[in-house]
């Protein structure tokens, strides 16, 4: 399911009943998702006829298991999003005391949150989906000039540069969005 509909070629099932669960907490389930891979997606060797497989075990111990498993994947956009506040700062504490450190994480947590409403409401396509680093290297690190003529400020980059349509046009959408 996507969006709450329901996804041609794909499938849900648990399989907690054909597994040993050992050790494992009581009231531990496993979900297996069967799909086949979008479009132009490289395949790997453990794909299946054509088929890829993806596993998970839950303690949740209500609830259908397409829906169980719609939570599942909407969690790995959160896992992305840690991801990436890594790649903005959090990786590492450069600083020695708790209280300097506690500032970092601070400016690093409002740095990935600054990535994402950017991304949300001012890149469009594949741009949407760039990694902390990639947009440092294609928009952030772009030298340009804000000018201002009439009143008005104005962003200036070097026509040749390969996106510099792409950073102006998102530059606009943000200028355009309701103040206040």
């Amino acid at each position: 399911m996507t969006d709450g509909q329901v996804r041609e070629g794909a499938w849900v099932a648990g399989i907690t009943g054909l597994l040993d669960p050992g050790s494992w907490p009581a009231g531990m389930r496993v979900i297996v998702r069967k799909e086949r891979p979008h479009p132009g997606a490289q395949l790997r060797f453990t794909d299946i006829d054509g088929h890829r497989f993806t596993c998970f075990a839950t303690g949740t111990k209500r609830g259908q298991l397409a829906d169980l498993e719609l939570r599942h994947r909407k969690r790995a956009r959160c896992e992305d999003r840690i991801r990436c506040t890594k790649d903005t700062g959090l990786r590492n504490l450069p600083l020695k005391g708790f209280a300097q450190n506690q500032l970092w994480c601070e400016l690093a947590a409002m740095a990935s949150e600054l990535i994402a409403w950017t991304q949300m409401l001012a890149l469009t396509g594949k741009a949407r989906r760039w990694e902390p680093k990639r947009l440092r290297l294609r928009v952030f690190a772009v030298a340009g000039r804000v000018a201002s003529s009439g009143r008005r400020l104005r962003l200036r980059l070097a026509e040749r540069w390969p996106r510099a349509s792409q950073i102006t046009a998102a530059a606009t959408r943000l200028q355009a969005l309701p103040s206040g």
